[in-house]
């Protein structure tokens, strides 16, 4: 009997240490193509110390990859050009770019862009033109630009149309520049098809980044809008622009565009606005008087002015996507056996079990929201930011580090949720008295709850119930 005792418990240590072994793998095989792409840092880290928020705002990472993007197309939006007619006496008789829509992730809107900055171009009015922003194109997909000559305005469709626009208006033909023949030929040929390649490089470096307007902005939510453009001093070519453009596309925020790439006399006009610093970005914001450096500064500021919440990284919502449908019949199976429904008093069990159900219902009655958490699990450090950037009050408990054995401190409160809720992976938030999830998966998840405007009318009703 011993001996059958000691085989059973070996083989459900032997159980749990594989099933650990396979979340580690496949939280590793999940997070490696979107590491690829530039999303967010990777998941697993020192166990002994907790990890921090994986919001959307930039890290290491993404100045890689932005910078990756840049290398990628080094030849282009990164100097003003010596022959353009922007900067002469006859400058102020050329025609003014009154809009672009652009989509910061487009092939199409970046070659436009790209020649923007280096004919050293303001855009008096950039409008994100996504397929869920605010403003939609009907008849045509961005790029267009709408310009105004000679007090007459004309709408410019597709990179092609307004690069030869540009080109024509703005640029200073130069006769060295005519075919030499030969050799030479061949070779810039060559080379012309091989940067022709690299365009597509920077979106799929950035893929998932700029090109649809984030749930934290949506229209339907009732979010700030600026009621003047705000002005970013930027050049195409520079990685910190890149993620700064990209959250401005993602929060659906319409701002004017003064290029200052190398060689740009407007690289003067900010060093007088900075007291010195000609470093871009440079974000000014007319509507709140906030002027500002450092592309994390001013993400974080877009964020915190123009967005409902700071959204959780893209990075771990694709982890989850793929790692949660998987491992959740796991953590069905290991909750009670880590609470010991395997021992030989079944009624101890269960007695204990009951205990811990009922301190569970008076913590949830505690509090209009309350969060059961890890304090090692990504999802949860991110589900407790997410609910501070929304202004959320909340209370938390922590059921030990992760759901390990060894780490875990109260695997019977895990069981008593999985029993109360149908679900033993954390975090668990529950509201006046309700759960609502997790961080991305649940009725509705905490995400799809900010999302969608329900979260904040079912903690007030929570407040008066208490």
């Amino acid at each position: 009997l011993l001996q059958t005792q000691a085989t059973a418990s070996f083989r459900r240590q032997s159980t749990i240490h594989y099933m650990i072994k396979m979340k580690y793998l496949l939280l590793l095989a999940a997070a490696a193509a979107p590491l690829a792409l530039g999303f967010a840092p990777s998941l697993i880290g020192n166990i002994n110390t907790p990890h921090t928020a994986l919001h959307s705002l930039p890290n290491s990472l993404d100045t890689l990859t932005s910078g990756l993007a840049s290398i990628a197309r080094i030849k282009h939006g990164v100097s003003v050009n010596s022959g353009i007619a922007s900067n002469g006496p006859a400058s102020k008789f050329l025609p003014t770019i009154k809009k672009l829509f652009d989509m910061e992730n487009s092939r199409e809107c970046r070659l436009v862009r790209e020649r923007i900055t280096e004919l050293d171009l303001v855009v008096s009015t950039v409008i994100p033109a996504c397929p869920n922003s605010r403003t939609v194109l009907e008849a045509s997909s961005a790029p267009v630009m709408i310009v105004e000559s000679n007090g007459e305005e004309r709408t410019l469709e597709g990179s092609d149309a307004i690069l030869r626009f540009l080109d024509d208006e703005f640029k200073v033909k130069d006769i060295t520049d005519e075919s030499q023949g030969g050799e030479e030929d061949v070779a810039g040929e060559l080379l012309s098809k091989a940067d022709d390649a690299l365009v597509f490089v920077p979106g799929i470096l950035r893929a998932g980044r700029g090109s649809k307007v984030c749930g934290a902005a949506s229209s339907s939510l009732d979010v700030p809008r600026p009621e003047k453009p705000l002005v970013l001093y930027s050049y195409e070519g520079n990685q910190f622009c890149r993620l700064v453009r990209e959250v401005l596309t993602e929060l659906d925020i319409v701002y004017e565009l003064r290029s200052a790439g190398k060689g740009s006399p407007r690289r003067e006009e900010l060093a007088s606005i900075t007291g010195g610093s000609s470093q871009c970005p440079y974000l000014i914001d007319p509507n709140t008087g906030i002027k500002m450096a450092e592309s994390k500064d001013i993400i974080e500021y877009l964020y915190k002015t123009y967005a409902d919440f700071t959204p959780p990284s893209e990075l771990l919502k694709s982890v989850s996507g793929v790692v949660t449908p998987l491992l959740k019949p796991v953590y069905k199976a290991i909750a009670p056996l880590q609470a010991g429904s395997s021992r030989e008093n079944e009624f101890e069990y269960k007695s204990e079990l009951a205990e811990a159900k009922a301190k569970i219902f008076d913590e949830i009655a505690s509090a209009p929201v309350v969060i059961y958490t890890y304090s090692l699990s990504p999802f949860c450090t991110e589900a407790t930011a997410l609910l501070d950037s929304a202004g959320v009050s909340y209370e938390e408990v922590s059921l030990g580090k992760e759901w390990i054995p060894g780490l875990i401190d109260d695997p019977l409160k895990r069981a008593a949720l999985l029993e109360i809720t149908g679900s033993s992976s954390l975090p668990n938030i529950f509201v006046g008295g309700n759960s609502i999830g997790g961080l991305f998966s649940g009725n509705p998840g905490l995400l799809a709850a900010l999302e969608s405007g329900e979260l904040k009318p079912m903690v007030e009703t929570a407040m008066k119930s208490m």
